[in-house]
């Protein structure tokens, strides 16, 4: 039983930094050659953009939006560097 305790405890450990990473995905913007860490931050200004800028109705997925418009999204965080 000690031993399954320790397996388990050690699998968790290593499992540990996966689950943190899982959370923020990196997305390439093209036009900019950069990278972007999506994160809490990063979500907040794509609800702003969405829904202020754009005007949209209701919440869309980032990763639902056509390539165009995840473009727009990307030259408007650029312009809007300091938006938090």
């Amino acid at each position: 039983m000690k031993r399954f305790v320790t397996i388990l405890l050690f699998s968790g450990a290593l499992m540990a930094p996966l689950t943190s990473s899982a959370a923020e995905r990196r997305y390439y913007d093209r036009e900019h050659k950069d990278y972007h860490v999506w994160n809490e931050n990063e979500g907040r200004a794509y609800r702003h953009w969405l829904m202020e800028e754009r005007r949209e109705a209701r919440y869309r997925d980032y990763n639902r939006l056509n390539a165009e418009r995840q473009r727009e999204y990307w030259r408007w965080r650029h312009e809007h560097r300091d938006w938090h």
